[in-house]
């Protein structure tokens, strides 16, 4: 209902011929016929007492794929269907290799009269082989199934090496490269695609706010239209970075902008800056006597120092052996205590040096870390001894959480280590990104056509193209690989469900033993009790559809399916592993390896550079000397952050720092990711006509 009343509402706000044409909302009607009558006919059979298979399940993905909000997802899926060709050449001669090898294991092995090591012929059914010889390539079954031909010679140890080598390690190999190269070919067209339609969409937005001040001037924005927009676009920002990024489109002071310059308003913005603001240490405003003393110095003197630092890198170590000894020690248990105090202490030393809002500021993840554990720990451990004195109460959760807040004070020594933390960064930074990567940009669809004594005011959003919208246009969606989960997990529960049951742990039923099903009974399947990994509801089939993604024992988990009920089972699995293990895996890996390439090695843009040689000119830029990229730490060498020292000159209130190459979008990152190899020479942003007020989406084709 919800999705057909988002249709009607959708063909009544655009032209009936537009909507006709665009096969997302055929796709969508569809879509919905099928599951109103597969609706229909399963309430009408359940009515009559009779089971249906509910098959438009499976079709439900496509809604989501299809309406405006699924462009990322429509993004990845087009990028997968673009690269399958050349994914299945390399597919296609690697099961080649598969069946060469399963018949030579066929002649070679089938006729020795081989047995498994639970009595069943050895390499006798081709069948058998070549599955046996495909989980083999994923290295599940190794070296179990090598076993019977080793002990009878070690002559074929040979076949299996050979095998191993060219299957598990070369085509597997070949595999993410074609699958890396391809999939990176057609997104690098998908983002130049992109980039060159903001491009025009600003251009679009330009020509509303522009100002044609004469014959020989160009046209332009005015300072105050500029950040009107700004205002709209990114009310979360503050007047002062507003006016920073002003001086960077306004380095000259005319109080206007061209369209060269406007153009690059959004990735401006998008470029993460961090503002501080330098206050005075509280105790200097109150006790200004005492905090400037020699003594006060001197601990301000031992806290900057390194030696402090190191002290409490071993501190951390000698905690690391205590949690290891047995708590039910009395030193042991003393010595926990004593970690606490030196680790409150430590803290309190901090906020005793560095102003608090500078050291609990938005950014400064690892302070946050530091307390909230230490914290937690404290009251934990607290609550944990008064339950334990009171008697009558053993507190084994509290016990538990207690045992996790003390293993995980160890993460803090991450934070001291340069390099652990130069990768840390990189991967919280890369972390936001990869969390959005379903979100997308929520284009109008429609048409808004300023009145001509509004043309150079902002009164509403709607007027902005969908790339300057960020605000307002972010909207999570499911990832790819969760779409496919539910797909295959819908499927897994019309062909298995019901099959496996589980029992209980404290259950006396016989057939807990075979899973309720007697066809299990002395499988591997049901030794291994496996009974729990089943297809009887989505969040089970999700689990038993992540444990066949790490593929260990997977081979065992579809012989339990095939046993209750045919052979061909075997390829429900085999796809699985196909689609999501060698395609989907290997293009996460593949982006990750990019992305991380980007954020850990990449120069700043031209952009970041001009931004940031304005912090500097400007004066109000946070000292980076030997801080390695470490905000908390930059803002330590501050003196101003310590109270006016003598002689020494006092900086500005508010300063700024470019954060890395850290981006708000997920656009942002695939355009810093292939900016050095997007040729857009040839794309003429003067080429737009500004009569067409209508921000579509950008159209992608295969070619």
């Amino acid at each position: 209902m919800v999705f057909s009343a988002r249709l009607i509402h959708y063909a009544k706000i655009i032209p009936r011929s537009v909507f006709i044409r665009d096969p997302k909302n055929i796709c969508i009607i569809i879509t919905i016929m099928l599951c109103v009558v597969d609706l229909s006919v399963y309430g009408v059979l359940r009515l009559c007492g009779r089971s249906a298979v509910r098959w438009s399940r499976v079709l439900r993905p496509l809604l989501l794929i299809n309406i405006t909000e699924g462009r990322q997802l429509r993004r990845a899926f087009r990028s997968i269907r673009n690269a399958l060709p050349q994914i299945l050449v390399v597919f296609f001669l690697f099961i080649f290799s598969v069946l060469m090898f399963s018949l030579m294991a066929l002649k070679l092995l089938g006729k020795r009269n081989l047995k498994t090591i639970d009595g069943s012929p050895y390499f006798t059914n081709y069948l058998e082989i070549f599955f046996d010889l495909y989980v083999l390539v994923t290295t599940a079954n190794s070296p179990d199934i090598m076993m019977p031909a080793y002990n009878y010679s070690s002559f074929f140890a040979i076949f299996f090496i050979l095998y191993i080598i060219i299957n598990t390690y070369t085509f597997m190999s070949v595999f993410l490269a074609v699958v890396y190269n391809n999939y990176k070919k057609y997104l690098k067209e998908e983002v130049r695609q992109l980039v060159r339609a903001k491009r025009q969409k600003l251009c679009l937005a330009f020509s509303l706010l522009q100002e044609v001040g004469g014959a020989e001037r160009e046209p332009t924005v005015s300072q105050t239209c500029w950040k009107q927009l700004v205002r709209l676009v990114q009310p979360d920002i503050s007047n002062a970075q507003r006016e920073l990024l002003w001086r960077v489109c306004d380095p000259q002071n005319t109080g206007r902008v061209e369209k060269m310059v406007f153009v690059q308003l959004a990735d401006l913005l998008n470029i993460e800056v961090i503002m501080m603001k330098c206050h005075t240490h509280p105790l200097n405003r109150w006790i200004p006597a005492f905090y400037q003393s020699t003594f006060s110095k001197l601990i301000h003197s031992m806290v900057q120092h390194r030696v402090f630092l190191y002290v409490y890198d071993v501190i951390i170590l000698i905690n690391a052996v205590f949690i290891g000894l047995d708590e039910e020690n009395p030193a042991v248990s003393m010595a926990e205590w004593v970690f606490l105090t030196l680790y409150i202490l430590e803290i309190l030393l901090k906020l005793y040096t560095f102003e608090p809002h500078t050291f609990f500021a938005k950014h400064q993840f690892w302070n946050w870390f530091d307390t909230i554990i230490i914290v937690s720990a404290l009251l934990a451990t607290i609550i944990n001894s008064a339950f334990k004195s009171s008697g009558g109460y053993t507190s084994r959760q509290i016990l538990d959480i207690v045992f996790i807040l003390r293993v995980l004070r160890l993460i803090r020594v991450v934070d001291t280590i340069p390099r652990f933390r130069a990768i840390i960064n990189t991967l919280i930074k890369i972390g936001a990104p990869m969390l959005t990567f379903g979100q997308l940009i929520l284009p109008h669809s429609h048409s808004h056509t300023l009145p001509p004594s509004h043309s150079h005011s902002l009164h509403s959003s709607h007027f902005l193209p969908p790339f300057l919208t960020p605000s307002l246009s972010l909207t999570p969606l499911l990832p790819l690989l969760q779409v496919v989960y539910y797909i295959f997990a819908m499927v897994g529960m019309e062909l298995f469900k019901g099959r496996v049951d589980y029992f209980g742990g404290d259950s006396v039923d016989p057939s807990r033993h075979f899973c309720g099903n007697v066809l299990l009974n002395g499988s591997a399947f049901a030794r291994n009790n496996y009974c729990k990994n089943n297809f009887n509801n989505v969040v089970s089939s999700f689990i038993l559809l992540l444990e066949l993604t790490v593929v260990n024992q997977w081979h065992v988990l579809a012989g339990g399916f095939t046993a209750v009920t045919h052979v061909s089972a075997r390829i429900f699995f085999i796809l699985f592993h196909i689609v999501v293990v060698i395609i989907i895996i290997n293009i996460f890996v593949a982006f990750i390896l990019e992305a991380f390439f980007i954020e850990y090695m990449v120069e700043k843009s031209e952009l970041q550079t001009a931004l940031e040689k304005k912090i500097e000119e400007l004066n109000v830029c946070v000292e980076q000397n030997h801080v390695d990229n470490n905000l908390v730490d930059a803002m330590e060498t501050q003196d101003n952050d310590l109270g006016p020292h003598e002689g020494v000159k006092v900086k500005p209130t508010i300063m700024f720092k470019i954060s890395s190459t850290r981006y708000r979008t997920m656009d942002g990152l695939l355009q810093r990711m292939f900016e050095t190899e997007m040729d857009l020479s040839n794309d003429n942003i003067d080429e737009v006509e500004t009569e067409n007020r209508t921000f579509s989406n950008p159209v992608f084709t295969s070619s």
